[in-house]
């Protein structure tokens, strides 16, 4: 098959969820030789201001260095945009109209993969950020997903796992990712959305099934190669 758009990537929101998902494009492009994989531009920023500070604490806004890095990513020579991180996605799409080229959306491609594989629900697994601006249940409430959310302890732990990924400590994220996941299936054994880039980092590196989680580093991914490789 041959790649008909290039892929602008808007990434190091953290560089190590980046670096993933480039792999993951790698891996699921259906090609048979380097000259069938699709082209890809990559930005990766890790000093564009911390999304999940900037809503719950007041820090600095990262929406301009955003939309600079996606407008960068045109000018580059970019179709479509893609940024592999959630929390991102609520500065994004307060100003959609001013994207330079259409966006492969995160949480609707994450959502998409939860409807196919758990009409009765899943746990949402993000942010504090993310959880408290409510962009995974607008979306879910349009797409007809039904969400699990975390209690407050729990929602500190996964926090803390989150930040354990970022400080490159996979192994104390693990742990801590396990836990909070294994008394959570105790509530409700339905699978988890893995709603940050990072949590799928740790959980590649827990003993838990693969079928539980529901990456949204995979499923952008996934949307990425099949829009890539399209001709519409």
């Amino acid at each position: 098959m041959t790649p008909k758009k290039t892929l602008g990537v808007l990434g190091g929101m953290g560089p190590a969820a980046s670096a993933e998902f480039m792999t993951l494009l790698a891996r699921l492009a259906p090609a048979s030789c380097d000259q069938e994989h699709p082209k890809v531009i990559l930005l990766s920023w890790p000093q564009i201001p911390d999304r999940t500070k900037a809503i719950l604490l007041g820090g600095e806004d990262p929406s301009a260095y955003l939309l600079e890095g996606l407008n960068k990513l045109a000018a580059w020579g970019a179709d479509v945009l893609a940024v592999p991180c959630n929390t991102a996605h609520y500065f994004i799409d307060k100003m959609r109209d001013l994207l330079p080229k259409p966006l492969i959306h995160i949480v609707e491609s994450t959502l998409e993969q939860a409807k196919q594989k758990s009409p009765s629900g899943a746990w949402l697994i993000a942010t504090k950020g993310t959880i408290k601006t409510g962009l995974y249940q607008r979306y879910a409430e349009q797409m007809g997903v039904k969400l699990l959310l975390p209690d407050l302890e729990e929602q500190d732990q996964i926090q803390n796992c989150i930040e354990l990924v970022k400080k490159n400590d996979s192994h104390g994220a693990a742990c801590v990712l396990k836990r909070v996941l294994l008394s959570l299936q105790k509530k409700n054994e339905v699978p988890f959305i893995a709603a940050c880039t990072e949590i799928p980092l740790a959980f590649e590196a827990t003993d838990l099934d693969a079928d539980l989680i529901i990456s949204s580093l995979k499923a952008l991914a996934i949307k990425c190669i099949s829009i890539v490789y399209s001709d519409i």
